[in-house]
């Protein structure tokens, strides 16, 4: 990703609704550090827009016509051209079925349509630096909606042994949606501990962003099984 300190954040809206989009546009680019650098109707689009401008956030609408935004964030992410994309998911529910399965396509959060003008700005911020966007009340419903309508048997749980005890204690406590602040209060360690543990949970499991440590957890049986 280019760096985000010294250019604006680049910003492609994808909903089939322009009075969403052209919202949308007014309240980022009053953020003189975030651009928005193109508009799509619908997941082609959005997925062809990615492929000419490369840019460094996706604001993507699950509901939309030709092709749904799921499976625009796979085609967006199964890419290796765009590692560097972050793209999150907007949604007009909390329990939104897609969520779930748009984490596991690789979008790094997701956001309520209704979110203040402040937050959008901040959230745009946050997903270009490469942090996920999981709140914790939100995580743990979508989550638990997510559990209870799938198959309880754990996969791959054999993916954890590459952990070490202290990274599993972490990794349980990402997919609770805390922050490093209070993973490191919760085991009494330092905010960059928990950070560097962090850091090396997602290397050994591959994972882009937090929100991928989130999927892992519950996929895996780590989290949110009783």
């Amino acid at each position: 990703m280019s760096d985000v300190d010294a250019e604006a954040i680049r910003v492609v809206l994808a909903d089939d609704q322009h009075l969403v989009r052209a919202g949308f546009r007014l309240i980022l680019e009053r953020d003189e550090r975030i651009e928005v650098v193109g508009e799509a109707a619908d997941g082609a689009e959005a997925a062809e827009l990615v492929r000419r401008l490369r840019p460094d956030v996706v604001l993507m609408d699950i509901r939309m016509p030709v092709l749904d935004g799921l499976e625009a964030t796979r085609r967006i992410l199964d890419d290796p051209r765009n590692a560097e994309v972050r793209v999150v998911v907007l949604t007009t529910f909390e329990l939104d079925d897609y969520v779930f399965d748009a984490l596991r396509a690789g979008a790094s959060g997701f956001l309520l349509k209704e979110i203040e003008p402040d937050q959008l700005r901040q959230a745009v911020h946050v997903a270009a630096a490469g942090q996920a966007l999981l709140s914790p009340s939100v995580t743990r419903r979508v989550i638990a909606a997510f559990n209870a309508k799938r198959d309880p048997r754990p996969t791959d749980p054999e993916r954890l042994d590459r952990l070490t005890e202290r990274e599993r204690e972490v990794l349980v406590l990402v997919a609770e949606g805390l922050t490093n602040d209070e993973i490191g209060r919760r085991l009494f360690m330092s905010p960059s501990t928990a950070k560097t543990h962090v850091n090396r949970a997602m290397t050994k499991l591959h994972a882009r962003d937090r929100a991928q440590l989130v999927v892992i957890a519950y996929e895996t049986g780590l989290a949110g099984r009783q």
